[in-house]
Formats: structure tokens, sequence, C-alpha cells
């Protein structure tokens, strides 16, 4: 994971970034500030687990909330839309999922995970489905977020 923060940053060097984070509770962050000197492109970001948080910080709207659920593609595209412009970064990456133990009341089961990427005006969002345990399920959220990102800017 330290490699893939690295060649990030590098990729990075002369922009900014910044996170909201569901499912992975930080750990995206975590894993970039790992990196010595990771301050030069990382503003911070969002620990963004409870609906309110995604709505009232975020600005994702109630109505897709209802309608798709937290753990939806529209959610996480208006996350990464969110806190991208609330935080003013280049580049930007949300994720939001279910790490465990149960599925949800839209039908996504433990292990789907949406993480979206911004970098400018460029916006892509992907579903994911990982196994493995709570702890599985959130490396590998954050693993596939930090490569989505890099692969979207080289």
């Amino acid at each position: 994971m330290m490699k893939l923060c690295e060649k990030l940053l590098i990729a990075l060097q002369g922009y900014s970034l910044t996170t909201a984070e569901s499912c992975t509770g930080g750990g995206i962050g975590a894993a970039i500030t790992a990196i010595s000197g990771s301050s030069t492109v990382y503003k911070g970001g969002v620990i963004c687990y409870a609906n309110w948080v995604k709505e009232h910080i975020l600005g994702v709207r109630s109505e897709t909330l209802n309608l798709y659920g937290p753990v939806s593609y529209q959610v996480a595209e208006q996350m990464v839309i969110g806190i991208q412009k609330l935080l003013q970064a280049d580049a930007a990456i949300s994720v939001t999922g279910l790490a465990g133990p149960g599925g949800d009341e839209y039908g996504n089961a433990v292990g789907t995970v949406f993480v979206g990427t911004a970098f400018h005006d460029n916006t892509t969002v992907r579903e994911y489905h990982f196994s493995g345990s709570r702890e599985d399920v959130r490396n590998q959220a954050t693993q596939v977020a930090l490569q989505q990102l890099l692969e979207m800017i080289v």
C-alpha cells in the first residue's frame, strides 16, 4: 500500500487531494499521511459514516439517500463532488460501502463498495464487490480507491 501511496503522491505533485470516507473510516487518509511529505498534496478529509454528515457537510441530497441508499453509485458521486468543492481540491476520492457484518435494505450485500474519484472536472464512480472479513473489505476498498485515482490521472 505504501508504494501505491507514493506513486499517487508523485503523480499529484503540484495538485491537491482530499477524501470523503464512509466504510473505510479514514483508512485512505491514514495510508496517504503515512508517507513523509504528503502534506504538500493532501489537504484532509471527512469521515462521513452517518448520513447526516453526507447530507449536511458534503451536500449529498436527502432524496438521493432515500431513493438509492447510502451505498450507491449516486451517493458516491455526490460525495466526491461535494468533498472536492468543500475543500477546494484538484483531486478527490469518496468511498461508501458495506464492510459487514450485514447487508442493507436496498439489496446490497456485504463487500459492496462504491468508489468515486475526481480530478478537476472529471468524475468516475465504480462499483466493487469484495470478500473476507470487515478489515479485509476496508483494506481492499482503500487500495482500489487509491489505484482508481492513480489510473485516472496518469
